[in-house]
């Protein structure tokens, strides 16, 4: 596949998702996955847990994922 060098503003999505990720958000992608994880772990817990506890995994599990996906879409410099 040719990489050329672009103007990261003016990279597709598709584009950017294949092209290499730098260390640091390798990382971050890494750390929002399992934190995304360990909430829906507890969301989804055989036993009853506080309501608190469930609505703060519900957010933590958007969180992971948000973290994820941005990191994901990062271009390595050169």
């Amino acid at each position: 596949m040719n990489m050329t060098k672009q103007e990261p503003s003016k990279i597709s999505l598709g584009r950017r998702l294949i092209m290499p990720t730098s260390a640091f958000f390798k990382k971050m992608r890494n750390a929002g996955f399992i934190l995304a994880a360990i909430a829906t772990t507890i969301m989804t817990a055989p036993i009853a847990l506080p309501a608190v506890v469930i609505t703060i995994a519900g957010y933590l599990a958007v969180a992971g994922a948000v973290v994820s996906a941005v990191s994901q879409a990062t271009v390595k410099g050169e």
